[in-house]
């Protein structure tokens, strides 16, 4: 059975007016700088507020802890790398193997450039694991996966295309973790992108993709 996050990790409210809107996209700016620079285990509401130059009163009127914030920085990344993984791989216009290539990329330069909040966020992760919206990320993205699969291998078996698309999508996840680990340069995440891509490329040309 699933467990939804408690009310302590959620959103008190949503803003509706432009002006709450704002408010709100500052508080999550700064802390994503805060958790950047100081860690999860740093972060705190009071360096949030200063930060985005609120009050902590304005703050609690949207987030009520820590932990809050913490979930709607996890469920925004979570949506990020949904859509960036859905819009890729469903252009139907671009051939599949080109599609695999700018994902590559896509995916490595966003490691490399949101490492250190992404690398904080791991530490809260396993409080956030089994949350609905979790779960919904995870259901998306694997329908999308199997979708290409079905595509690119029409040929395969129904469980040679899973396994293809499962070790590509976590080996994909697990380097791009690995490598953003240290600061990299713009040639060494191009030649990084461009090999891990002619990996997966091969790999699928080798169970029978014939673009």
């Amino acid at each position: 059975m699933i467990q939804r996050p408690s009310p302590s990790i959620s959103s008190r409210k949503q803003p509706k007016q432009a002006r709450a809107t704002e408010l709100v996209a500052a508080i999550l700016q700064a802390a994503a700088q805060v958790l950047a620079s100081e860690g999860a285990q740093r972060f705190t509401t009071t360096r949030v507020a200063e930060k985005a130059g609120v009050s902590v009163g304005s703050l609690y009127q949207y987030f009520p802890n820590k932990a809050a914030l913490l979930f709607r920085l996890q469920s925004d990344e979570w949506r990020q790398t949904t859509d960036l993984l859905c819009g890729i791989l469903e252009d139907v216009e671009i051939p599949p193997l080109e599609r695999i290539r700018t994902l590559v990329h896509a995916f490595i330069r966003s490691e490399c450039d949101e490492a250190a909040v992404r690398g904080a966020l791991d530490d809260a992760a396993p409080l956030y694991r089994d949350a609905p919206e979790a779960q919904e990320a995870r259901a998306m993205a694997n329908g999308t996966v199997e979708a290409f699969m079905r595509e690119t291998l029409p040929e395969a078996t129904d469980d040679a295309r899973a396994m293809a698309g499962q070790l590509i999508i976590k080996t994909l996840s697990a380097m791009g973790a690995d490598f953003s680990e240290n600061p990299r340069t713009e040639a060494e995440i191009e030649d990084y992108s461009d090999a891990l891509a002619d990996m997966f490329c091969a790999y699928l040309r080798s169970l029978g993709h014939q673009g």
